[in-house]
């Protein structure tokens, strides 16, 4: 299913400009404490890609809004489709090594994606444990009918979605991205109409 996949620039400015949509749609509402408006307080990350994705580390700035109110200065992070979470690699990588790592033995696929068998195993057991309890994976399967394997996650959601690997990747980045912030109260809003 993966077949010879390399995640290029132009696939990162992509997923760059679906941040900035949502950052925009982000800024105009208020702050979720005070009611005080949001202002822009980006921060510098230190993306990994691997090697499929050496791209990725080009596109370092997380973007990130605070409020603007003094006293209440609190943080407001909205989804984002290059990063997942806290985790170091990008969010496609974790996609896609873990896809490596079901189809391949785990130490072939480090040497196939440049992810240590490690964080390969661990991601793996994220995709079948707190992911599957996740309110992001019920709606995802509610979307995908006859159910998705969960043994075999994420290379069966990927499976039911059209269009290229690339595309795939994108699309189930999308339907993640909710999951990569706890400061924005239901991010799936933002995301609408953009992935």
């Amino acid at each position: 299913m993966i077949d010879e996949i390399e995640l290029g620039r132009e696939f990162f400015e992509r997923l760059t400009a679906i941040d900035e949509a949502i950052l925009a749609r982000a800024g105009r509402e208020a702050c979720r404490f005070c009611g005080g408006p949001l202002h822009r307080g980006d921060y510098m990350r230190k993306p990994r890609g691997g090697l499929l994705a050496a791209a990725a580390e080009e596109f370092a700035r997380r973007f990130s809004l605070c409020c603007g109110r003094e006293g209440c200065r609190r943080r407001a992070t909205p989804p984002s489709v290059r990063f997942l979470g806290r985790r170091i690699y990008v969010g496609a990588i974790v996609i896609i090594a873990s896809v490596v790592a079901l189809a391949q033995a785990t130490t072939i696929a480090k040497r196939t994606t440049g992810v240590p068998t490690r964080t390969t195993r661990r991601w793996q057991r994220w995709w079948r444990g707190p992911f599957v309890a996740t309110p992001v994976f019920v709606e995802m399967t509610g979307r995908l009918v006859p159910a998705v394997e969960r043994r075999t996650l994420p290379t069966s959601i990927l499976e039911r979605l059209g269009g290229s690997t690339a595309a795939r990747v994108r699309r189930l980045l999308g339907w993640l991205a909710p999951l990569t912030t706890a400061t924005t109260l239901d991010g799936s809003r933002l995301l609408r109409g953009l992935v």
